[in-house]
């Protein structure tokens, strides 16, 4: 067994997709999100994964529980070497700038950026504890949204960039540790989240938006994700991997 990898919205889309790939890899598997353990859809992927995952539900906005969730986890799983932050809500309405509402701009900071924050920093404390052993990784999922503006998703944009520069700080603080610390910034990926603007990123995308010619796959981010748990990628900690078929390269 390769490890035991933590991850958040694990059930659904880009998280699952990375599921699915570290299984494969030989990790065993928490996946952290808030549907209830009944739910169909948390059960098919239960079945699918099977008994190399453990489903545990979870508000991470919560912090007082943290600790507590991390102590279940390991007491089922054993300790994480792996975790990859990538819980996450769109904009709840897009629209103009100039009239996002506080309440909505509170919600994504809160889900996207502070609760990333401290289930990372909770994480790395008990890595740190147990000194050497088997490769440690973080993982932050975030977006070509750090750096690619869409003004009409300004609160989605912002804790995107909050959260590259959170990857950048973990990077630094625990390299000493031997943990290595990366960045995947996903660009269109085909999942629940996408779909409902799939029409308008169809014809984008056919008008050549994507280098590559095609919409990314939650499997494309999951591919990404295996050399970096597996600690093939150790000594390029800090790095920024884009999974995007060439969307955020700059062209004339």
């Amino acid at each position: 067994m390769k490890g035991v990898a933590l991850i958040t919205g694990g059930q659904s889309g880009i998280g699952l997709g990375i599921a699915r790939a570290l299984v494969g890899a030989g990790f065993k598997v928490a996946l952290v999100s808030l549907p209830d353990p009944s739910d169909a859809g948390v059960q098919a992927v239960m079945a699918e994964l099977g008994g190399k995952a453990r489903y545990f539900q979870q508000d991470l906005r919560d912090l007082g529980r943290i600790d507590d969730l991390l102590t279940a986890i390991e007491t089922d799983l054993g300790p994480i070497t792996t975790l990859v932050a990538n819980a996450g809500i769109a904009s709840p309405l897009r629209g103009d700038l100039l009239e996002v509402a506080p309440e909505n701009f509170d919600l994504v900071i809160e889900v996207n950026l502070r609760a990333g924050f401290f289930l990372a920093q909770a994480v790395a404390r008990r890595m740190a504890v147990r000194g050497e052993g088997p490769y440690r990784s973080i993982s932050f999922v975030t977006s070509v949204s750090a750096e690619m503006l869409s003004v009409e998703r300004a609160e989605y944009c912002i804790s995107k960039a909050g959260a590259s520069m959170m990857a950048r700080l973990f990077a630094v603080r625990l390299a000493p540790l031997g943990i290595g610390v990366f960045e995947l910034r996903p660009g269109i990926i085909e999942t629940g989240m996408t779909a409902g603007v799939r029409d308008k990123y169809d014809g984008l995308i056919a008008g050549g938006l994507v280098p590559a010619g095609r919409w990314g796959q939650p499997a494309d981010v999951g591919a990404a994700m295996v050399p970096i748990a597996t600690g093939q990628m150790a000594f390029a900690t800090g790095s920024v991997i884009a999974v995007d078929g060439g969307l955020s390269l700059h062209r004339l």
